[in-house]
């Protein structure tokens, strides 16, 4: 299966070149309709903005869709620089528009390409990354002394807990990855000499998962 990162939510960077504001706004897009659904929300949510430059990815690698525009600026200098940075991101399935606010002075044939360029740069900077991979819910019951050390072996396998319910005992909610379930559900065993058991309650084969830097690298 070709696993590759998306973002993981909407973000947005703003910088200023030479009093000409470029907001630029990142998102996911699973199809060319959601992509360009994300860049008629950004034209309505800054009606008055000078351009509104759009790219985007859909998919990944030899079966991507790209799209971009200059939006009204001289040709060549907003869409095509903007998505260059995003394909050299290593991202897919990502939409960015990038909003400029003319602030009086030209900027030029290449000052153009920096800004927009740099605009992208700035928003990927921040952008969380995700990747979209089959996972399994999985629920358990815990007396509460297990509960901390169960909690720390959740986060050493990956795991996202999702819910937890104190009663009687504490009952979990955790997703992980598919390929970490055995890692996880074997050391929950040795942990609690067999007294606890995660009942896989879920699985999804395309779940938006949040990477961390290292997985990321």
């Amino acid at each position: 299966m070709s696993r590759y990162l998306i973002p993981a939510q909407e973000a947005r960077a703003e910088i200023t070149v030479v009093n000409s504001r470029f907001i630029a706004s990142a998102a996911p897009a699973f199809s060319v309709d959601e992509a360009r659904a994300f860049i008629q929300r950004i034209r309505t949510e800054f009606p008055d903005a000078s351009h509104h430059v759009p790219c985007f990815l859909v998919g990944h690698g030899a079966s991507v869709t790209a799209h971009c525009s200059d939006a009204g600026e001289p040709s060549g200098t907003a869409g095509r620089p903007a998505l260059a940075v995003l394909q050299g991101s290593g991202l897919g399935d990502a939409v960015v528009v990038v909003t400029r606010y003319f602030g009086g002075t030209k900027l030029g044939t290449g000052g153009l390409v920096r800004a927009y360029s740099d605009a992208v740069r700035a928003v990927l900077a921040v952008l969380p990354r995700a990747v979209k991979i089959p996972t399994a819910t999985l629920m358990a019951a815990l007396p509460y002394s297990f509960f901390e050390p169960v909690r720390l072996l959740i986060a050493s396998h990956r795991g996202e807990l999702l819910d937890q319910d104190f009663g009687a005992d504490v009952t979990v909610s955790v997703r992980f990855r598919l390929e970490d379930v055995d890692g996880f559900q074997d050391a929950l065993r040795e942990l609690t000499r067999g007294t606890v058991q995660a009942e896989v309650v879920e699985t999804q084969p395309d779940t938006i998962f949040p990477v961390t830097d290292a997985d990321a690298a």
